[in-house]
């Protein structure tokens, strides 16, 4: 999809909760968004192989993806174009720019051979962002559809805090709610709805009691 074809609403959203954020997102998130390293971890890229990432907001992702994987081929996009001026200037820090791609774009539907002239990826990840995006089934179908043969989805988000205290679950819903996330309670049936569909396999764990959720989609 184009930036021109965009969902405005929800683009406008994004670019005014992160026009601001978007510089210290970081340094605050590294607290409680957990799971994000096991993940990049547990990507095992091939050599020479393609990654793109949903969602990549200020490129803190794929900056540690590329010193995990120095042969790797990056990719990522976001709805944010005020994310994006950040994930660019990560990249050119990082000295990764001639391999790294960027593109201002909707998760939920994508020509990612428009986008980047690759139409399939080996690894697409997913990070923090389903429970940020609306009609957030559309991005695992979306990214299913992008894999290569072999590739593998990964997808680490908030999960339901089954064996936290109920207190802690308040507290953290009500502060979610301040940055129009929520939380997604159908995503392993969600991803096993798909994975089904399409043949692949999945394997799913709950981090930190159910704080968070890892899942990893196999074609």
């Amino acid at each position: 999809m184009s930036a021109q074809g965009l969902p405005a609403n929800h683009a406008a959203l994004m670019d005014g909760v992160y026009r601001w954020q978007r510089h210290v997102y970081d340094l605050t998130r590294k607290y409680y968004l957990l799971g994000r390293d096991k993940l990049i971890s547990g990507l095992d890229i091939p050599a020479g192989g393609s990654v793109l990432e949903l969602g990549c907001g200020t490129g803190r992702n794929l900056a540690l993806t590329a010193r995990r994987y120095p042969d790797a081929r990056l990719y990522g996009l976001d709805i944010s174009a005020e994310m994006l001026v950040s994930a660019r200037a990560a990249i050119a820090r990082e000295g990764i720019a001639g391999r790294t791609s960027l593109a201002r774009a909707d998760a939920t539907d994508f020509d990612a051979l428009a986008l980047f002239g690759v139409a399939h990826f080996d690894r697409i990840f997913v990070s923090y962002s389903l429970s940020m995006i609306p009609g957030w089934e559309k991005t695992v179908a979306a990214g299913l559809a992008a894999l290569a043969p072999g590739g593998s989805l990964h997808v680490v988000d908030f999960g339901q805090q089954e064996r936290l205290p109920n207190w802690f679950r308040s507290l953290l819903s009500a502060w979610l709610r301040k940055f129009h996330v929520s939380p997604r309670e159908s995503l392993r049936e969600v991803l096993e709805s798909e994975s089904a569909r399409s043949g692949a396999s999945l394997s799913f764990e709950r981090l930190y009691r159910g704080y968070a959720w890892l899942a990893v989609v196999r074609r």
